[in-house]
């Protein structure tokens, strides 16, 4: 498939700008810092300690991708703002959150306060910037009010949550759509000098995410003590893509936003194609089989929390707009994860490289 966001647009963009990404000691985080490193963007982390050594930005050393690495908490807006202010970055990702949805439910009060009073901080230390400013904030794809009818949805459809989580980062959005609108109104772009807009992507899956309650870790864990795969909700279908996905996206969007920031402030699902449908059994047998080893079972729940079953994303503005779409199917992106931690003779920044220059393009 022709590639639609190439490594040299991207150096023409980001090499040598400064780049302010919080979170980037989670997953997606550790991620875009390579990226970034390897497109020669200067790149300062705002985000909490990793939780275990074994965390994707620990394998890297992911310290020696940044121009500089605060840990530190996005409830402490004095802090965050003036860790901001004082790198004057031309790039914002705003990647911090708590991102499980079983954990909403035993922290929900920390959950809101992280979620939404925390971009509320990002959003107010941009805000105070002094210079011209892309900031993109990072949600989900579970924002939507969702009756799983199976109709994709589109960036403009009502927002809601049931569980925490997704309640937490629907009130993100709208946080940010007020922003937007009160303190970065793209009609009085002239004055201000913020493009700001949302992104919202489907369940990212990878190599190196060891996160607890997600289904591609859960696997690892359990081939690694030998142990039979336990399967939640096998019939629950998610918009499964590889991390580079929406990363790529988040990226093109930035340099988009860069060159006409009042076309692209705006909100944008980044999703794959809505009728690549795969369930949390298939997406647990695609990765067994490349894998070489291990099965699973189903498991029953006596008082289940609730979790969205169907959820699906309409992308079809990102593609008329950016011409941006999926470089890879539901299947591939599970084998390229499923190989990612098969692959014991590399170390985990040479994996991740593979996969990141195979992406954009600079290996055939």
């Amino acid at each position: 498939m022709e590639k639609v966001v190439t490594a040299q647009y991207l150096r023409s963009v980001f090499k040598d700008k400064r780049v302010f990404v919080t979170g980037h000691t989670g997953f997606k985080g550790a991620w875009l810092i390579q990226i970034l490193h390897w497109l020669g963007a200067d790149v300062k982390g705002y985000a909490l300690a990793p939780e275990k050594d074994n965390d994707l930005y620990n394998l890297i050393d992911g310290d020696r991708f940044c121009y500089n690495s605060i840990i530190g908490d996005l409830r402490d807006l004095h802090t965050l703002q003036g860790e901001l202010v004082r790198f004057e970055p031309d790039f914002v990702f705003h990647l911090a959150a708590q991102s499980l949805v079983r954990r909403s439910y035993d922290i929900p009060a920390e959950t809101f306060m992280v979620n939404a009073q925390g971009t509320v901080h990002v959003l107010e230390a941009i805000r105070s910037l002094p210079k011209p400013c892309v900031g993109l904030m990072i949600t989900t794809d579970k924002v939507y009010e969702n009756p799983e009818r199976g109709t994709p949805f589109k960036e403009d459809d009502k927002l809601g949550g049931y569980d925490p989580y997704s309640a937490s980062k629907a009130a993100a959005e709208i946080v940010v759509s007020s922003y937007q609108r009160s303190f970065f109104n793209a009609a009085h772009y002239d004055t201000h000098h913020k493009a700001i807009a949302s992104v919202r992507a489907g369940n990212v899956i990878g190599g190196g995410d060891f996160s607890d309650d997600r289904i591609i870790p859960d696997i690892v864990r359990a081939l690694e003590f030998g142990e039979t795969v336990s399967l939640r909700n096998p019939d629950s279908v998610r918009p499964w893509q590889h991390v580079l996905e929406p990363l790529g996206a988040y990226l093109m969007l930035a340099a988009k936003m860069s060159e006409r920031p009042v076309q692209f402030s705006t909100a944008f699902n980044f999703g794959p194609d809505e009728n690549d449908t795969v369930t949390v059994e298939d997406l647990t047998k695609i990765f067994l089989q490349r894998f070489g080893t291990g099965g699973y079972k189903i498991i029953p729940h006596e008082k289940p929390l609730h979790e969205a079953k169907l959820l699906l994303l309409d992308s079809n503005r990102a593609l008329d707009m950016m011409g941006w779409k999926p470089l890879l199917n539901a299947t591939q992106a599970i084998q390229l994860t499923a190989d990612w931690y098969a692959n014991k003779e590399q170390d985990a920044h040479t994996k991740c490289m593979q996969d990141i220059q195979n992406y954009f393009g600079e290996l055939q």
